[in-house]
């Protein structure tokens, strides 16, 4: 780790965060909820919020791909998804959903707005983003595909959008 220059768990803690929260809508796999703490860490993701179904730790099975993130990353349990929304919206959060509908941004033509925090919604596996979480967001973001499917991993999409969107906030 000292080769690599990563933080300590006690730096990650004192590290500014990003000005990002990723919120996970009923998202039934521990593997992709693992997943996504361990892309929220490499991005310095302020907080997760594990909504409706989705599993919380300590488990193992989330354990097992978040390789010790859950002890890093800030993350809260959250029954309420829609209450969650408008209160983040309250506390000056811009909320997007990732998720393929008609009035979606592409992802590449999507440029956060300077000084403003977002927040990001991921749905479950199989449905996606419940459409009462879409309306109440302020735009959804549609990543990019060219091939037959029509869809990718939770886990694969969080790390593509948080990718992209930390480069741009970055440049502006």
């Amino acid at each position: 780790m000292d080769e690599l220059d990563r933080l300590s768990t006690e730096e990650f803690h004192r590290s500014a965060k990003s000005p990002l929260v990723v919120v996970l809508e009923n998202v039934r796999s521990m593997h992709n909820v693992g997943s996504v703490f361990r892309t929220c860490d490499a991005f310095l993701v302020e907080k997760i919020y594990l909504c409706g179904f989705t599993p919380t730790p300590p488990h193992r099975e989330i354990q097992k791909t978040a390789l010790g993130a859950t002890e890093t990353v800030s993350w809260e349990a959250v029954t309420e998804v829609h209450q969650l929304i408008k209160n983040l919206k309250e506390q000056g959060y811009l909320v997007y959903t990732v998720e393929q509908i008609h009035s979606s941004i592409s992802l590449d033509l999507f440029f956060p707005e300077k000084d403003k925090k977002i927040a990001l919604v991921f749905g479950n596996e199989a449905d996606g983003v419940s459409e009462e979480t879409i309306k109440l967001c302020n735009g959804a973001i549609e990543i990019p595909q060219l091939g037959s499917k029509h869809s990718f991993n939770i886990s694969v999409s969080a790390g593509i959008v948080l990718w992209d969107v930390m480069g741009k906030i970055k440049r502006r």
